[in-house]
């Protein structure tokens, strides 16, 4: 007796449509949705972590550490001491909307426009100088942070490099891109755009109390 063994048809190979299966996308949020996320209290979870968002995408910022906090202060010191203040609102490490961008970036100082604020947070049209410190997230803030003021038109971006001592000016963005970088060592001076008359001694951004 002879038995055959029928064998089970075989599955055809699935194709998907595009060719190359399946690849999850990432949720993006507009600058809108994240403003009235925060506004409901969506992150209050986070309790201390600092997040922004950038190019549409929460990110958690790093915690500052001694020195980022001793630059920080100094600045805010200078700050305050300096500025016309009919004219200049100074916030530190505070929000600051890009809509064109999705973005919500949260820089260290930042200097705007004098007007009412209580409604929505300074936009970038609102900036008049706009300063990151910089100790481990040197290459993020010359990097994808860099981009992201120039291609909004921030027309006076500073980064203090603090471990080389020194600060680094941005200015006259162009198509994204800005096209005059200046750097001002230790002893040097220096002067925001918009107010010529004011000047920032680099050593008194590290200076030691």
């Amino acid at each position: 007796m002879t038995l055959h063994v029928t064998q089970p048809p075989k599955k055809p190979k699935w194709r998907s449509p595009t060719g190359n299966g399946y690849v999850p996308g990432r949720l993006k949020l507009t600058l809108a949705d994240f403003e009235y996320m925060v506004e409901q209290g969506a992150f209050t979870w986070l309790r201390d972590r600092r997040i922004e968002l950038i190019r549409g995408e929460i990110r958690e910022m790093m915690a500052p550490n001694p020195p980022h906090s001793l630059v920080v202060t100094n600045l805010h010191e200078w700050s305050h001491d300096s500025v016309p203040r009919n004219e200049v609102i100074i916030r530190c490490q505070n929000p600051v909307g890009i809509p064109e961008l999705d973005s919500s970036p949260e820089p260290d100082i930042v200097w705007v426009r004098r007007r009412d604020y209580f409604k929505r947070h300074p936009r970038n049209a609102d900036v008049l100088l706009l300063i990151e410190v910089a100790d481990t997230t040197y290459r993020y803030d010359t990097g994808e942070k860099l981009k992201l003021y120039a291609e909004c038109g921030i027309k006076d971006y500073w980064v203090v490099n603090i471990r080389e001592y020194r600060v680094e000016v941005f200015r006259k963005p162009r198509r994204g891109v800005y096209t005059e970088r200046k750097v001002f060592d230790y002893e040097a001076v220096l002067s925001p755009l918009t107010f010529p008359k004011i000047e920032l001694a680099v050593e008194r951004a590290f200076a030691v109390k």
